[in-house]
């Protein structure tokens, strides 16, 4: 059986919206957290180098009310920006904020967005191929972090730009 995870929808999600919003012909990867320099992802996915892309952590959070069925989570972002003009991370940030800051209009359209998609020729899969399971959103909103400067450290992350995100989520199966 598959199993539900919301973070492979708002990924799916982001990186068909804000390239469809900037107009901008570009793919916008998004990779798990794992102990990889900046430098080794840019590596083995090239066209990444060129590109934003994205490193993201899912966090649970603790429950709120005694209902145990609508899970509060976290997805934490870090964009990245390795080469070229870096207009095009902030721009990308603020979409992002657009998209997901405004609670239970933006899960609504993640709703929509991710059953289309489950319903499409090219659905999201889980590592056995089967379809994942369709999580129902309640609200998103996100934070942006002020240490993101102190992540940018040229001499070792070669990193151009970077931006890192929090988006604040409510779900349910």
């Amino acid at each position: 059986m598959a199993i539900y995870y919301p973070p492979a929808f708002i990924n799916s999600y982001l990186a068909q919206a804000v390239p469809d919003t900037l107009g901008a012909d570009f793919v916008f990867p998004f990779f798990p957290t794992s102990p990889t320099a900046i430098e080794d992802l840019t590596v083995s996915f090239p066209d990444a180098a060129n590109n934003i892309f994205a490193v993201y952590d899912r966090m649970f959070k603790m429950r709120k009310t005694p209902f145990p069925h609508i899970k509060s989570e976290q997805l934490l972002y870090y964009f990245y920006k390795t080469s070229g003009d870096p207009v095009q991370l902030i721009e990308a940030t603020q979409v992002i904020q657009d998209l997901l800051d405004r609670e239970d209009e933006s899960a609504q359209e993640l709703n929509s967005f991710s059953v289309a998609k489950q319903a499409s020729a090219n659905p999201l899969l889980d590592d056995k191929g089967e379809v994942r399971p369709t999580p129902f959103f309640h609200r998103i909103k996100i934070y942006q972090l002020e240490e993101t400067r102190d992540l940018i450290d040229f001499g070792t992350a070669r990193t151009y730009a970077g931006n890192k995100i929090i988006i604040d989520y409510d779900w349910h199966k």
